[in-house]
């Protein structure tokens, strides 16, 4: 599968720690991130990443453009809803893409977890259907 991972600024030690927390199930798919999401996940978890840009600088768009084409099973982006960052619209169209692309989203700690779970119990394999 290949997983999408975004955070804001004030959420990127709680993708860290959800990342150490799952890393044997995510070791064993394709992870994708903004840059210096990325970056922080790599330092704390010796994970393997696929980075894009920054998310102010364009990363949510790229990851956007593999949800248009099919290329992404699941998105992990933890956000901050009482902090409005200058690059909200396009977070926001990251949502909006899964919606129309039927990719399941997580945006806060509780269905991540819930999403992460389902996905090592193999409750997501009818994502291969759509590729």
């Amino acid at each position: 599968m290949n997983i999408a991972l975004i955070a804001h600024d004030s959420k990127k030690i709680l993708m860290q720690n959800f990342c150490i927390a799952y890393r044997g199930i995510l070791n064993k798919n394709d992870l994708f991130a903004t840059g210096t999401t990325g970056r922080l996940i790599e330092d704390v978890t010796n994970l393997t990443i696929h980075k894009y840009l920054a998310g102010h600088l364009g990363g949510e768009k790229q990851i956007g453009a593999q949800i248009e084409h099919n290329q992404i099973d699941l998105v992990i982006m933890l956000r901050d809803p009482l902090t409005l960052a200058s690059h909200e619209p396009d977070m926001n169209n990251v949502v909006r893409l899964c919606d129309i692309h039927n990719i399941p989203v997580a945006t806060n700690l509780a269905t991540a977890e819930l999403l992460i779970k389902s996905l090592d119990r193999g409750d997501m394999e009818w994502r291969e259907m759509y590729k």
